[in-house]
């Protein structure tokens, strides 16, 4: 019995289990670590993955596996960090907008069923991918909670986390084309998108360091420009075939 057959499926329940441990970290209102262990999520989501291509491990159970640990580290872990985000801070904004958030986790998990069951995204994403979703959500509140002049710019009305929220639910259920981060080769001409962004993301990146803001804001910035990228790109396409 070859045990390699098994190593997707055990990376995949340690990613259920970073975000079950982010969950906690949520309720406990450390953000930092809570998006600290969704990060960590997303490397064993990247690593279950490549081992079921290296050790050609793939099987249908892997597969369900690996939607409900995502279900968990990448919908239902930020939606409980925004909720707890914002549950802090009920004396200015509506106690029902606190709830709003936990709208994420039941879109991921209809996005997740969608992506199963679509054949058309094996290369690149139709819509937004969960884990991109959940890191973006997650640093949001974690990048805000080191800067109060943020916070209290989304926290000046009850409508400004409501619409990132919506924003996020229609991205994750969408038509909109998203590239995907999986390399097949190091050809340019197979990964132009991708190495373009990485030349502009890695370099800002950088910067941000050098200006001392905080990790949260670089992984907030890395995927809020990963989603302008896209949405930008999808928007130049249907212009240029118009």
């Amino acid at each position: 019995m070859k045990l390699t057959k098994y190593l997707p499926d055990t990376i995949t329940c340690l990613n259920l289990l970073s975000g079950s441990v982010a969950v906690i970290f949520a309720f406990r209102d450390d953000f930092d670590a809570a998006l600290g262990m969704i990060v960590l999520a997303a490397v064993f989501d990247f690593l279950d993955g490549l081992a079921a291509r290296v050790f050609h491990a793939y099987s249908d159970i892997g597969k369900e596996l690996d939607s409900l640990a995502d279900t968990v580290s990448f919908g239902l872990a930020p939606s409980l960090i925004l909720y707890n985000w914002l549950a802090g801070f009920t004396s200015c904004i509506h106690p029902y907008v606190c709830y709003i958030p936990l709208l994420i986790a039941a879109f991921s998990a209809l996005r997740l069923a969608k992506f199963n069951l679509d054949t058309r995204q094996s290369e690149s994403f139709l819509g937004l991918p969960v884990p991109a979703s959940a890191l973006f959500a997650a640093s949001l509140a974690a990048f805000a909670g080191h800067y109060e002049h943020i916070a209290n710019t989304f926290l000046a009305n009850n409508w400004a986390i409501p619409a990132v929220t919506l924003i996020i639910c229609a991205l994750l259920v969408s038509e909109l084309p998203m590239f995907s981060m999986k390399l097949k080769s190091l050809k340019w001409k197979d990964n132009a998108q991708r190495f373009t962004f990485l030349c502009i993301i890695i370099p800002a990146a950088v910067i941000l360091l050098i200006l001392k803001i905080h990790w949260t804001g670089i992984i907030f910035t890395v995927f809020a420009f990963y989603i302008i990228w896209n949405a930008a790109a999808a928007l130049l396409r249907k212009l240029l075939h118009k």
